[in-house]
């Protein structure tokens, strides 16, 4: 009966979709206070039963209801209860729902916590947001229904893929959902500014909390998918440029040069067409992954859907969004001329090129990940594009905005000057020479873009600082003075410095588990050992293990270092008892700056056992700079400025002019 209910609840959200998409729209438009009031209870009407829905099909999942189609699938009675909760989005069904969930909670938030907002200007975002969720829900109710009922029961389910049933892969979707269905909210904005005719620095107060909320949930579901990757797949990396992986990191890129876009749109009242632009087509690549995921072109184990009928209506879904979208900008793109004047050397054009940069790296990524696809569909054969690729046109794009992180921070508004700011960096660029010398020095040459990675992220890191200390004033004031001024540094300001370092700690992770990441493989009978660089292996025991819904080979192995022993790892070899499907859990060894990494292999039948060892340098940095972009991110969404709308002066100039 909960079932049944859950589904009529998706079918009433369907009717609410339609309301609330239709009459707050034609009200602002009308200037009828009443129509556009039904935007608020839509929304949070709506996001009352798609989360009825979400419980419904959660408690079907819970206890093991196997008249359901989606619990047959994906569960089993013996798979522990975190995967029984979390198997509800590894699927398509689930993951969609999940995916409305999350797009109707930014709706309600909006309706709730925007009572700042102009009142046409909320009404539409909430009419678009709503628009979004119709054509979802039309395409769950249609061909992806999560509730469709299996008769007769079966005695027990499929299980969930194994390489899903995992910490990580319990909260990377989730996270990343909040992320690129969060940009969702930044193109409502977008939309119903273009609408309305009028871009300002008030709208880009407003729209930057929401798109600063998903960036961070992005860039954490990114870093959290990348360390399950690590450590469940058993191959000693963290990043293939899979498409399924450029689906989420496309988004990313575009989001990131959305925020910085909308800093000029609020301080110089400039750059609002390119911002627009930018809200339009970072949502529109979030569309492009769901489109890759479902669709059934893309074979990952990130892939969902087979159906192509479900891959026709998703891109028509996309068509007609995006699509609408920039027609309606190509229209009213004439009316939104900024007012802010700036010279090519400023922060205006720091942030400018910054976003060019960012835009033509996530074009190279676009191309490396759909051109295979239109090759293979227009008959032109199949083609791979791997890092090659990647190395030889994302990276000289990346490394050239890196510098110019550096100095864009410490240029003034309008009229910057160059020569004042590299002078005041000097540190940054020795600290980024002397990084560059003793990693040749430490590694006796060394790869020429290894060099120039560590010396980027010297050069970031020590840039941060000087933007930092030149704020406060330190060196110049006293050091009371100057501890005084950063604790009154606005938080946004906080935020961005915290996020610059994390940035910058990632990249010395990235170029060291690039360029020294050693790995060796052989076939070890118990009591045998082997070596990698300074390191011993040796593999004391493996032995058969149950655990609650597979069986296992554990291994051991002790890790010595000059005779001493340095950590004994355990890394098992699973076979899941349903889907009879292996998988590897490697062990980890992890000192701060480097990881020894063991994974156990197939039996060769005589005893031996396949074995592959890596020593990972630098890598848990990776992460490391992942959680302070992320605690940056979190440092400035608290600023109160986001939570107060468009400064008072600013609303009494604009109150002025009208009267």
């Amino acid at each position: 009966m909960i079932v049944e209910l859950g589904h009529y609840a998706l079918i009433l959200a369907f009717l609410v979709a339609i309301l609330q998409s239709t009459i707050p729209l034609v009200g602002a438009q009308r200037n009828n206070a009443r129509w556009m009031a039904m935007a608020k209870p839509g929304a949070l009407t709506l996001f009352a039963l798609v989360g009825f829905a979400f419980a419904s099909l959660m408690r079907a999942h819970i206890l093991s209801d196997f008249s359901v189609r989606n619990v047959v699938e994906n569960s089993h009675s013996l798979k522990p209860m975190l995967y029984k909760i979390t198997g509800l989005w590894g699927n398509h069904e689930g993951s969609l729902l999940l995916w409305v969930l999350i797009l109707v909670i930014y709706g309600a938030s909006v309706a709730l916590f925007g009572n700042r907002l102009p009142t046409r200007l909320k009404a539409r975002a909430l009419a678009v947001q709503a628009m979004i969720a119709l054509g979802f829900l039309a395409f769950m109710l249609f061909t992806s229904d999560p509730f469709a009922r299996v008769f007769p029961p079966p005695l027990d389910g499929n299980d969930l893929n194994p390489l899903l049933q995992d910490p990580g892969l319990a909260f990377h979707p989730p996270m990343l959902y909040l992320g690129y269905v969060g940009f969702s909210m930044a193109f409502s904005f977008a939309v119903a500014a273009l609408i309305e005719g009028k871009v300002d620095a008030a709208w880009a107060r407003w729209v930057r909390p929401w798109t600063l909320a998903a960036w961070i949930a992005l860039t954490a579901g990114i870093g959290l998918g990348s360390w399950w990757a690590y450590y469940e797949l058993g191959w000693g990396g963290w990043w293939y440029w899979d498409p399924v992986e450029n689906a989420s990191f496309m988004p990313w890129l575009l989001g990131t040069a959305l925020l910085h876009s909308a800093i000029v749109v609020e301080k110089r009242d400039a750059l609002k067409a390119w911002c627009i632009l930018l809200s339009i087509l970072t949502f529109a690549l979030s569309l492009i992954g769901t489109f890759l995921v479902r669709s059934g072109v893309l074979t990952s184990v990130h892939a969902f859907a087979v159906d192509p009928a479900r891959g026709i209506f998703i891109l028509a879904l996309l068509v007609l969004y995006v699509g609408g979208a920039l027609v309606l900008f190509a229209w009213r793109a004439p009316m939104l001329k900024g007012g802010g004047l700036f010279q090519p050397v400023s922060r205006e054009g720091a942030l400018l090129l910054n976003n060019l940069l960012l835009a033509t790296a996530c074009a190279t990524v676009f191309i490396g990940t759909l051109y295979p696809l239109f090759l293979d569909v227009t008959g032109g054969g199949a083609v791979s594009v791997g890092p090659p690729y990647y190395n030889a046109t994302f990276v000289p794009v990346i490394l050239p905005m890196l510098l110019l992180m550096g100095v864009g921070p410490l240029l003034a508004w309008k009229r910057g000057d160059l020569s004042g700011a590299l002078t005041r960096l000097w540190v940054a660029g020795l600290a980024a020479l002397a990084i560059a010398a003793l990693t040749w020095w430490l590694h006796r040459g060394g790869p020429i873009l290894a060099l120039v990675g560590m010396a980027a992220g010297g050069w970031l890191a020590v840039s941060v600082f000087v933007e930092l200390a030149t704020r406060i004033g330190l060196g110049r004031s006293s050091v009371g003075l100057s501890l005084r001024r950063l604790v009154q540094l606005p938080r946004g300001a906080i935020g961005m410095t915290v996020a610059h370092l994390g940035l910058a700690i990632a990249i010395f992770g990235i170029t060291g588990a690039a360029a020294w990441k050693e790995e060796h493989v052989a076939n070890l009978a118990v009591g045998q050992s082997l070596d990698l660089g300074a390191y011993e292996f040796r593999l004391d025991d493996a032995q058969r293990i149950d655990g609650v819904n597979y069986w296992a080979y554990r291994g051991q192995f002790t890790v010595s270092k000059n005779g001493a022993a340095v950590a004994v790892l355990h890394p098992e070899r699973r076979l899941y008892w349903v889907q009879r499907m292996p998988t590897t859990e490697a062990a980890i060894h992890s000192n701060g700056l480097a990881d020894l990494y063991a994974v156990l292999g197939d039996p060769d039948g005589k005893g031996g056992w396949t074995v592959r060892i890596y020593r990972e340098p630098l890598v848990p940095l990776i992460w490391g700079g992942v959680l302070v972009m992320v605690l940056g991110g979190l440092v400035s969404l608290s600023d109160r400025r986001y939570r107060v709308g468009a400064p008072a002066q600013r609303r009494a100039a604009v109150a002025a002019a009208r009267a």
